[in-house]
């Protein structure tokens, strides 16, 4: 009995404690509700008198928050052959007036022309499936932004990179180009590679299994997108039966980025005799029917046939004499060279980003690319080389060898080169 009755006692204790704890908490919720409710009361009441910095930053924060959790739905569409930006923001539903502003717009910044087959274009809706926002890469690391909402608002967004130095050391059991992936080198940098060795080498015959290439090169990576652009070789050397053929990255006095051997020879020679990849040749230099007039006339250069939009390379390190339309020879380059010598590419569907009157470029870049305008039955790069004013057949030139450094720039290039050198087996061996 008790036992039973000191049960009982203990149950009543816990029970009232446990009351009293319920009612006091309530209460002192209840308590603060009100005094906040008396402290917002207040605020709104005394509003040019009175303000309550607290509750000023709180609301601030509140609206901040509230901001932050807008977020949009973001599509991508993949330009198709034959769309336009205003065929895609017609399939979009804007109407043709708000088309011609957006367009209108980004014209004043950028030529909406030179968005190419397969690339992204971000629409961004919101929860009411209107479209607050379009994006797309200007370049690979510059995007441009066009906020939709009261007003159109362009953005022109830099994207942070990285800058990185790699070096790779491999044997060639295959080939140059499918050990070298196996082994982690990029392509665009084995592309690289077999141009420049392509004025030594015969890469069928020369290179034989356990042929060792090492090469050092540049590369950024886009923060952003993880995106990894590869840039200029800094070293390169093949192998081969103890022969090794080595070349440095230097910069001349005239301003063109080139590669030289420890004594200061140029890899290259002066003028390329085929500026693309993979062309075969349509037209011989020499009299011909002309394929639109009909009549005989003087074929003045090489034409090499190439689909559309093949890149043609600069034939030699140069500055741009004339880039436009050019009569029938349509969208055409021409370059100035040292030694009297000058290239000219015609019948262009495009030029490179940047090619401008006056530009430096270096024999290989990018100039152009293949097309069919002017007087032309197809695409096609039409050729020419030009020395003291008159024209050569491009085929039967007997190349002049590149520049040798002497004097001072000599002794520039041998400090730079040991320090590439150096960089390059420290980071091999690190």
């Amino acid at each position: 009995m008790f036992r039973i009755l000191r049960y009982l006692i203990l149950i009543f204790i816990i029970s009232a404690g446990y009351y009293f704890f319920i009612s006091e908490y309530f209460y002192l919720l209840d308590k603060n509700f009100l005094q906040k409710k008396i402290v917002n009361k207040e605020t709104i009441e005394n509003n040019d008198e009175k303000i309550d910095l607290k509750e000023e930053v709180i609301i601030a924060l509140n609206i901040e928050k509230n901001i932050n959790k807008i977020q949009y739905l973001e599509k991508k569409i993949k330009i198709l052959q034959g769309d336009t930006f205003y065929s895609i923001l017609e399939n979009l539903n804007f109407k043709q007036k708000k088309i011609y502003e957006i367009i209108n717009k980004i014209e004043n910044s950028f030529d909406l022309k030179k968005i190419k087959t397969g690339e992204i274009i971000s629409v961004f809706e919101n929860e009411l499936g209107e479209i607050k926002k379009i994006e797309f890469f200007k370049n690979s690391e510059t995007i441009i932004s066009i906020n939709l909402n009261n007003e159109i608002d362009l953005n022109i967004l830099q994207l942070e990179k990285k800058s990185f130095i790699k070096s790779k050391n491999y044997k060639i059991i295959e080939s140059l180009y499918s050990d070298g992936i196996k082994n982690g080198v990029a392509p665009d940098i084995l592309v690289k590679i077999i141009r420049l060795f392509s004025f030594d080498l015969d890469f069928q015959r020369d290179i034989k299994v356990d042929t060792v290439v090492s090469v050092s090169y540049e590369l950024d990576e886009i923060s952003k997108t993880g995106r990894l652009e590869y840039k200029d070789i800094k070293y390169a050397s093949i192998n081969i039966n103890e022969n090794q053929l080595e070349y440095f990255r230097f910069i001349t006095d005239d301003g063109f980025v080139d590669y030289f051997n420890r004594e200061g020879k140029n890899v290259k020679k002066s003028i390329l005799k085929t500026p693309l990849d993979g062309a075969r040749i349509s037209s011989n230099y020499g009299m011909r029917k002309h394929p639109i007039s009909g009549f005989n006339k003087m074929h003045k250069g090489v034409d090499f046939a190439a689909p559309t939009g093949t890149p043609i390379y600069a034939g030699g390190n140069g500055v741009i004499e004339y880039v436009g339309r050019n009569g029938g020879y349509g969208k055409y380059i021409r370059l100035r060279h040292n030694n009297g010598y000058k290239t000219a590419y015609a019948h262009l569907s495009d030029y490179k980003e940047g090619i401008s009157k006056g530009k430096r470029v270096n024999q290989g870049e990018v100039i152009g690319y293949v097309g069919s305008t002017g007087n032309s039955t197809g695409p096609h790069l039409h050729y020419e080389i030009i020395y003291q004013n008159k024209h050569i057949n491009p085929l039967k030139l007997k190349l002049p060898s590149g520049k040798i450094l002497e004097g001072n720039e000599l002794e520039k290039f041998k400090v730079e080169y040991k320090i590439i050198y150096a960089d390059h087996l420290s980071m091999l061996y690190e």
